[in-house]
């Protein structure tokens, strides 16, 4: 479990995991954190479990706008975990009924699926049952609320990252893609600390 925790993820440059293909880009604008956003996610969390029910055995707050005091893109991260990822007809279509859309299909990275909904603006990532994935984001929200020094290394990070890419051109991957060096670097300290390294 620690190797697969400490271990990176690199997405695909060629565009493979889109459904329907890579979206158009857009800017991406970081903004001041927003009290507002777990009043959005609450609502979200309650979209999700009447569409699933039982078959939603997670739902949790996770990225940028789940840690208070930390400017982010205006977008909610949800982490869903039902039992098989891969099974999409056990989730997908009572989702799809419920505003979400599929966008990103990743299977060679613990099964991730990734659907939009636009109002609240959202990600919904779909997980496995003891996805690791899931306890890093979980153990990177509370380092940041623990670190403040980090957080602000991490707001800084995402801000040059978002006017970088919106001077390329670049679609969301792309600043996720530039902003990673950071964060790996704090993940260092982050599993250094919890003995992990």
């Amino acid at each position: 479990m620690s190797h697969d925790l400490t271990s990176h993820h690199e997405t695909p440059r060629d565009g493979s995991i889109w459904v329907g293909g890579p979206p158009e880009p857009v800017a991406i604008a970081v903004a001041a954190y927003d009290p507002a956003w777990p009043a959005h996610f609450a609502e979200l969390a309650a979209r999700v479990r009447a569409a699933l029910g039982d078959r939603a055995l997670g739902v949790e707050h996770v990225g940028s706008t789940s840690v208070p005091g930390l400017a982010a893109k205006p977008v909610i991260d949800i982490a869903l975990t039902v039992a098989d990822p891969a099974d999409e007809s056990a989730y997908l279509p009572e989702l799809e009924d419920a505003g979400f859309t599929l966008v990103i299909r990743e299977p060679a990275w613990h099964e991730h699926r990734a659907l939009k909904f636009a109002r609240p603006n959202a990600n919904l990532h779909v997980w496995g049952p003891g996805c690791p994935e899931v306890e890093r984001q979980r153990m990177f929200r509370q380092w940041l609320i623990d670190h403040p020094e980090d957080l602000v290394r991490y707001q800084d990070a995402k801000t040059a990252a978002a006017s970088e890419a919106n001077e390329a051109g670049e679609i969301v991957t792309e600043y996720n893609r530039r902003k990673q060096p950071v964060i790996r670097e704090i993940y260092e300290r982050m599993f250094r600390s919890h003995g992990l390294t």
